[in-house]
């Protein structure tokens, strides 16, 4: 079984969404998420993907995990979008369903931050949520 071998380090938050995204992928990138993505993946050659799941953590329950993935796993749910391979861990594919991936930056941070239709609540920081 092929595993990743490093952690995205970047500032990842949640917010709960208001619409539905409406794509038919379990995720959905926007074009500045895909910019970043290609930026980030061209310092790591060897990967094919991302990685995304999600880990008990936080006030709120759950908390979304970037890493590289060098390969697809048997279990995960593969969407590729605009040359970008995102795998998604079969555990983490229920919290993921329709959210919609975006890579926002201003004065004083940046970060992956993730729309989800389907969130009931999120902490204050907006690093956890619950479905």
């Amino acid at each position: 079984m092929a595993s990743s071998t490093s952690k995205i380090i970047s500032t990842i938050r949640t917010v709960k969404g208001s619409r539905s995204v409406g794509s038919r992928s379990a995720i959905s990138l926007t074009t500045s998420a895909v910019r970043r993505l290609k930026e980030i993946m061209k310092e790591q050659p060897e990967m094919t993907g991302l990685r995304i799941g999600t880990r008990t953590r936080g006030c709120n329950g759950q908390s979304y995990v970037l890493s590289y993935a060098p390969s697809k796993e048997i279990s995960d749910e593969h969407v590729q979008q605009d040359g970008i391979n995102v795998f998604i861990d079969r555990k983490a594919l229920m919290h993921i369903i329709g959210t919609e991936m975006d890579y926002v930056e201003d004065k004083l941070s940046s970060g992956f931050v993730f729309n989800n239709p389907n969130i009931k609540g999120t902490c204050g920081c907006g690093e956890s949520f619950n479905v």
